[in-house]
């Protein structure tokens, strides 16, 4: 069983910036690819990033490359997500996941391919 803990949303002007965070109470972090998906109200939960168990193969949504960044410490079995050059339409509730995958370098880009999800962190864009 893996819990996550989201941090590091709020309330920002477009064009600000915030970084998230998601802590993972495993110590067998290093072993999962992460993600983080957001869902808007009335909205399906989408993906925003995805990061492989080894860190080194990333996968963005088209809305957020260049703007946002994913990162991997297993360190501090922590996932980021750097948000910059925010808009209004990434308000939103984000979410972080884990999920286990065959080999290392594997980037799961499908909700249903996560097992353990976070409570989430709401993100808020005011034009």
């Amino acid at each position: 069983q893996v819990q996550l803990v989201e941090s590091g949303g709020g309330l920002v002007q477009a064009g600000g910036s915030l970084r998230l965070s998601c802590v993972a109470s495993r110590r067998t972090f290093d072993t999962y690819a992460m993600a983080w998906f957001h869902q808007a109200p009335g909205k399906e939960r989408e993906l925003i990033a995805s990061i492989s168990e080894s860190g080194g193969s990333t996968v963005y949504a088209d809305s957020v490359k260049g703007r946002f960044t994913i990162s991997k410490d297993n360190a501090k079995n922590t996932v980021y997500l750097q948000m910059n050059n925010l808009k209004p339409e990434d308000t939103a509730l984000y979410y972080c996941a884990a999920g286990r995958t065959t080999y290392s370098t594997v980037v799961l880009t499908n909700s249903y391919q996560y097992n353990y999800w976070g409570q989430g962190t709401q993100v808020t864009v005011s034009s």
